[in-house]
């Protein structure tokens, strides 16, 4: 799947997930949509004592703000891309969830589909 495959709100949460990445000068940055539209936008935290990806932060922030399901997730960045624990997150609460690899240059790098 490519970027001219998304629809526009997924084009919407990687816009959302780039900004976050650049707005603190993260190595990654997510967003995710949930059943209501509403999106969630998080970038990585990496401190001493608290280290959390972009992506599981966005998912904890969703199902915080009292999202039942998620639509969609993305997470920007050069790395490896989500590793299990991250779609894990995602399918916990949006097991028919599309997550999106996006490098920093926007380009889609890879899709994961239920």
């Amino acid at each position: 799947m490519d970027e001219a495959q998304l629809g526009p709100e997924d084009l919407k949460i990687i816009t959302l997930a780039r900004s976050a990445k650049a707005r603190v000068g993260s190595a990654e940055g997510a967003a995710v949509r949930d059943e209501t539209g509403r999106t969630y936008a998080a970038a990585a935290v990496a401190l001493p004592s608290l280290r959390l990806s972009a992506i599981a932060l966005a998912v904890a922030m969703a199902v915080s703000s009292g999202a039942r399901t998620l639509e969609a997730a993305v997470v920007v960045g050069d790395g490896q891309g989500p590793g299990a624990e991250d779609i894990a997150a995602v399918r916990d609460i949006g097991p028919g969830a599309l997550i999106i690899h996006v490098g920093s240059d926007g380009a889609v790098r890879e899709t994961f589909s239920p």
